[in-house]
This record gives structure tokens, sequence and C-alpha cells, in this order.
């Protein structure tokens, strides 16, 4: 199920506080984005436990509980989990990843708020939550008239949301900054295929690995985490970026010419980090038409294209990513330097020669 209207993280909690207290929410998204720990906090603002039941953990069973015979009839008692007393907040998390079964067991508790001859206390709320089929996770197809006994929310992941929550978290202060500068990789689509990718989720779980080794931390083991995490291509521009960080080593000294690009094979990250930061600088500082270049912007063209000859000689790769076209297959840089590179480039390539 997807939406064209979202919520961002930051918004969630007013959502529910409006609607998750008269009638049941089931909250769609991506794996990894925070949907449980959202309702867990949720819940604990309004001063609630909150009682987790996953969907791919249960069976009917679990829910409606067993027989048991009291005065000569036979009722079923359900769980101790579920039949308390105190009002509470029950989180029915990848319910549409559940059975059948389970999804039919869940009826009455949602609708009616009920399993058999027990209600949830006055005051409770019922939350759902899970992925979408095109996430690649474990989902079902979830039944009619279960999704007709809910309100659907889609939760999106926000930069600054994230951002915001992880200023006072304790996340690492490598990934915060990293993040800041490139805020377009908090999330990936997840991959048709077995791969790591880049969730609010993995970036958390890569914070708790680098505190836990301190900044002492080499090289290859940052490697080895980034890429246990991330998708491949921002795990490479991640340890380019703890580089940086770590040597001084910006763009700003390429650009003036304090330092050259970096050509070794173990600084293959680092070039690849930098290039994107190149094509990031290319993008801000060029104006879309060239009549409204001052002579600054100008003259940074022009150094631009030497350096774009500078990088193909090490990485061609890298350099094409530089003037590479976005998503959609348009360009990305302005047309008229596009056009400058392409008819200044073979003549810059001979006078270096």
């Amino acid at each position: 199920m997807h939406s064209t209207i979202t919520v961002t993280p930051g918004q969630l909690p007013d959502v529910l506080l409006h609607v998750a207290v008269v009638r049941p929410v089931f909250v769609w998204g991506a794996p990894g984005i925070g949907k449980s720990s959202l309702v867990r906090d949720f819940a604990a603002s309004l001063g609630l436990d909150c009682v987790t039941l996953v969907g791919t953990q249960l069976a009917a069973e679990d829910l409606i509980g067993v027989p048991e015979l009291r005065d000569g009839r036979s009722r079923f008692a359900p769980p101790e989990s579920i039949a308390r007393d105190e009002p509470y907040c029950l989180f029915l998390d990848e319910l549409n990843a559940s059975t059948p079964e389970v999804q039919k067991a869940f009826y009455s508790l949602i609708l009616d708020r009920r399993i058999g001859s027990y209600a949830l206390p006055p005051g409770s709320i019922v939350i759902g939550a899970g992925n979408r089929s095109t996430d690649n996770a474990l989902a079902r197809p979830m039944a009619s008239a279960l999704v007709n006994r809910l309100v659907h929310v889609h939760l999106r992941a926000s930069v600054d949301d994230w951002l915001a929550w992880a200023a006072t978290a304790g996340i690492h202060p490598w990934i915060v900054a990293y993040l800041t500068e490139r805020p377009n990789q908090l999330w990936s689509e997840p991959p048709k295929v077995e791969e790591v990718f880049s969730t609010p989720r993995s970036w958390h779980m890569l914070s708790d690995a680098l505190k836990s080794y301190g900044e002492a931390i080499s090289e290859r083991t940052l490697r080895l985490l980034a890429a246990g995490t991330l998708t491949p291509a921002h795990a490479s521009a991640f340890c380019g970026y703890v580089k940086i960080v770590r040597h001084r080593y910006g763009l700003d000294a390429v650009v003036r010419g304090d330092a050259g690009w970096p050509t070794t094979p173990a600084d293959r990250d680092l070039l690849y980090f930098l290039a994107e930061s190149f094509r990031a600088r290319l993008v801000k500082e060029l104006p879309a038409g060239k009549q409204h270049a001052s002579p600054a912007t100008r003259q940074f063209a022009h150094r631009a294209k030497a350096l774009l000859v500078e990088l193909a000689e090490i990485s061609l790769e890298c350099a094409q990513l530089v003037i590479a076209t976005g998503e959609d297959g348009t360009p990305v840089l302005p047309a008229w330097f596009l056009v400058e590179v392409s008819r200044d480039l073979p003549r810059l390539v001979a006078a270096r020669a």
C-alpha cells in the first residue's frame, strides 16, 4: 500500500495523539525508518505501557488464548500479556506479515477492543505497523475487512527530524556531520537482492559500533563496519569523509592547488568522496546562465575544467560522476559549463601532454 500523502517522524506523534485515542491506526513505512521506536515513545509520552505483539511470531491461539472450564462452561482465557486491568498501548508490529488466521484473530481486538469476554481497559489504544510489499520485506496481503478497520498513516524518513533527534541521542559526531552534508543518504530504497542498504536504523547501528571502537578505529575496521551497515556507495563516501576529518584533507585545498587528487588505491574511497563534493560545489556555485557568472565564478569554472582533466587521469569513473546526469536523466550541471567541458577538455588534455 502506498500513498502520496505522508507524515514525517516529527509529525506522527500529533497524528497518533488525535487519532489513535479514538480509532486504531496502522503505520506503513519502509524498514528501518523508526516505526516501532516512534510507537513506543508515543506510548511512553502518554504514560502507557507498550505491549508489543509481533505478527510473524504469533499463532491465532496466542491471541485468543486457550479454553478453560468455569462453572461447567468453557471459555477462552486470553494471555496475561494482553489481559490487563490498566489501560495500555497494544502495538501490533508486523501485523500485515502475520498469517491470515492471525489477522482474523485481530479483527475483534482492533474493531471492538475485545477478545472473547475480555475487553481492553478504557483508555487503551491499538496501533499496528508494517512494511509495504514493495519494500522486499515479508508482507502478506491484508484482508479488506482488516484494512477497513484501521486508519492508515504512511511514514517517510526525514533527515531534519533524524538530525534533530541525533543531536540529543548521542549519535557519533562523524555521522551527524556527514548526514548534514549528505542528507539524501539517510535512507535508500531496499534493494531487490540481499544487500545491505542505508536506513536511519543502520546509521544508528554504525554509530553504536563506532563509539564502541573509539576514535582510534583503524581504516580497515571502519570500512568493514560501513560496508556492513550502509549502501555500498554510501559506505565508500562515508569512509572518504572520515579520512578528510582525520587528515584535514579537504576539497578546498584541491581547488586552491595546495593539494592534488589522492592517487593511491588505498585512497579510492577518499577520491570518490571528493569527486561527489566537487560535483556538489559545481552545482551550488555555477549559475544556470553564463551571463550571470561573476569574474570569480568564471575563473572557478576554468579551474574546474582543469581539475576534471586531472581527475580523469586518475579515475575516469570519478570524473564521469562529476558531470553525470541526475536520476531522471536530465543534466545537473549548467548546460553552458557542460558545453565548455566538451569543447575545452581535448585542448586541456593536449596541453598537459
